[in-house]
This record gives structure tokens, sequence and C-alpha cells, in this order.
């Protein structure tokens, strides 16, 4: 019996707020999910993962106001791309704060999408932190392109797999990303 999105999210949120890891939908493809600003949950999707911690990982919010809570200065062009973005698209941010080091890059850079896919939105205004999102693969290994394509070994490591969307067998496709640099350059890592 499939339970309904808002208590798969009640549930999540629960296990989230006790430091746990979830397996959760994203607007782009399933994610590893945990609190953001919780340093030991963060190390432990690395081991899941079995991913350096060189490696940083992205973080999802719901609404771009509250990108000023993680970097030090929103540039202007990210209002503009944020705005007009058709797709999701990962904005990689100088200057990050307010954020375990574990999740930083080592030049202070933080990836950060806003999200609005219904799932992982309202999951992100119901914990009211900041989400960790990253691939549900064991590093090296390809994405899933959807739930039945996750790894048993992944499914076995995290403290809740959420029910919503297992059964959606469209492929989903990870994000664009972009980084913005101090002095405002602008380069495409991803399409």
């Amino acid at each position: 019996m499939s339970i309904n999105m808002h208590d798969d999210i009640k549930k999540a949120v629960e296990i989230l707020r006790l430091g746990g890891v979830i397996l959760y939908p994203t607007d782009t493809i399933w994610g590893l999910g945990c609190d953001a600003t919780n340093k030991e949950a963060i190390d432990r999707i690395y081991r899941i993962k079995q991913r350096s911690d060189s490696k940083s990982m992205l973080v999802l919010i719901d609404n771009p106001s509250k990108l000023a809570g993680y970097i030090d200065e929103v540039p202007g062009i990210a209002w503009d791309l944020i705005e007009v973005s058709e797709k999701p698209l990962t904005i990689i941010y100088p200057g990050a704060k307010n954020l375990p080091a574990n999740l930083v890059a080592s030049d202070g850079s933080i990836g950060i999408r806003v999200t609005n896919e219904e799932f992982s939105r309202n999951l992100c205004q119901r914990f009211r932190m900041p989400l960790v999102s990253t691939s549900a693969n064991i590093s090296g290994r390809l994405a899933p392109g959807n739930f039945s394509e996750i790894d048993p070994e992944i499914i076995e490591q995290v403290d809740y797999v959420v029910q919503y969307r297992q059964d959606d067998l469209s492929k989903s496709a990870p994000s664009g990303i972009i980084k913005l640099g101090v002095g405002g350059e602008v380069t495409v890592i991803r399409e």
C-alpha cells in the first residue's frame, strides 16, 4: 500500500531532523539527501556513495530568497539565470557560508539549486533547512534515470526511502550547472 505525498514528506522530515539520510525524488534524478547543515549526515552520504569528500555536493532550497543565508553575496546575474531557466539549474556560487566545511568545495564555493518540483520543494518547505542533493549512485557508476535503476546497495544504507514516484519509469536527467566567479565570470559546466 502506497502512502500519499504528504505522509511521505512528514516521515522524511522526521528522519532528516534526526540526522538521517533519505533517498528521494528531486526536480532531476533520484537523490540521496540529508540536512545540509549536519556535518555527520553529510559524511555519511560520502561513505554511502564511496566518494571522496573533496568532491562537494549540491544543496537544494525551495525559494531563491534563501540564497543569502548560504552565500556571502548573491551575484546579480544569478537572479536572472534563476528566472529565465526553463529546466533545473544548479548554480555554483563563490563565498559559501553557514554550511559545514565538508559540503563546501576547496575554493569556498557551493552549488545550490532552487527546486520547483512538487515533492522536493514541499520537502524543503516543511524541513525549513537546505537539503543535500546528490545522485543516488556509488561514485563512478552511472546515475540512475529512475527509481528502478538505483543500486540495492544504496537503498539498504539509507534511513528512509520515499515512496512517492517510485513507479515513475520516465528517464530523468541531471541539472544544468553554471559556475559564477567572484568577478562576475560565468562558466557553463553542464548544459
